[in-house]
């Protein structure tokens, strides 16, 4: 994403911001967890307290990234403090991407993306949760559709930012390869997450993430997570037909899909648009502003 990622850091709260507010979102209660799932611990972040039955915003990150680096800039904002103060957010980092996270083992199998988005039951069972709205990117995005689609009663909205529902295409899987080979891996996380022009243009933008991908991100738990993104499976959601098959497999909740209009997954976000519910989905294509 071009203009929805923040990647500029600003404070907090600024001198305009309401009474009190200052103090209010300085208090939020910030507590980490590793939570055991059928596929091993998830480190999850949960900023702030879930207020009764009012669900909480449940983020999902993409590949070269953690909770951190692909979230914090955002909920720091100043736009988004109201929504703090509401809502009770809840961040999980993929096996492995957390900041200080241990090498895995050399025997270890990392989960699939089908059996990542089967560990959200057991994260929203251990905080005490019935629903959550999902805000997430790339490979994250495909988890949490994944989990939309198996447990619809657990999920009352989606914002998706460059989703892709699709199966790697044996094309795809031999230009990784091929790309593999020549390129290392924080040159091949880039091109996932920016498209050409904003590599070519932005410098500063694409060193910033470069740095993060080589120092901040454990390489050998990085490989494993973009292995299991890139085998992932077909979704096959299917957009339903009035008078159709009314078990046809679709997000039953609203669904926000955000894609910037020269990001690399314009293409597949807009062609997941047309196998949605037309009446509960909405794709909102941003412009890039220089």
């Amino acid at each position: 994403m071009d203009e929805i990622q923040v990647v500029e850091s600003k404070p907090l709260l600024v001198d305009r911001d309401l009474p009190g507010l200052r103090e209010a979102v300085q208090q939020l209660v910030i507590k980490e967890h590793d939570v055991e799932t059928p596929y091993g611990r998830i480190h999850c972040t949960m900023k702030g307290v879930p207020k009764g039955d009012r669900p909480v915003i449940l983020t999902f990150h993409d590949i070269g990234l953690n909770h951190k680096s692909c979230f914090d800039p955002l909920f720091s904002h100043e736009d988004m403090q109201e929504i703090m103060q509401h809502f009770a957010v809840c961040h999980v980092d993929a096996p492995g991407q957390q900041e200080g996270a241990n090498t895995f083992s050399t025997g270890y199998e990392y989960p699939s993306m089908d059996q990542l988005s089967e560990t959200l039951p057991s994260i929203l069972k251990h905080f005490g949760l019935k629903s959550v709205i999902g805000m997430a990117i790339g490979a994250g995005a495909y988890i949490l559709a994944k989990f939309a689609l198996d447990y619809p009663a657990m999920v009352e909205g989606l914002v998706l930012i460059n989703i892709n529902p699709c199966a790697e295409g044996w094309m795809d899987w031999a230009a990784h390869k091929i790309t593999g080979w020549t390129h290392a891996m924080p040159d091949m996380i880039i091109s996932h997450l920016f498209g050409k022009e904003e590599i070519q243009q932005n410098h500063e933008l694409i060193g910033r993430f470069r740095h993060h991908i080589v120092n901040d991100m454990n390489q050998f738990n990085l490989q494993l997570f973009v292995k299991s993104y890139n085998s992932r499976r077909d979704l096959e959601i299917e957009r339903p037909v009035p008078g159709g098959h009314v078990n046809v497999r679709t997000l039953k909740c609203p669904a926000l899909l955000v894609v910037g209009d020269s990001s690399p997954a314009v293409d597949v976000v807009v062609e997941c648009n047309t196998k949605l519910d037309p009446t509960r989905t909405t794709l909102l294509k941003v412009s890039c502003v220089q």
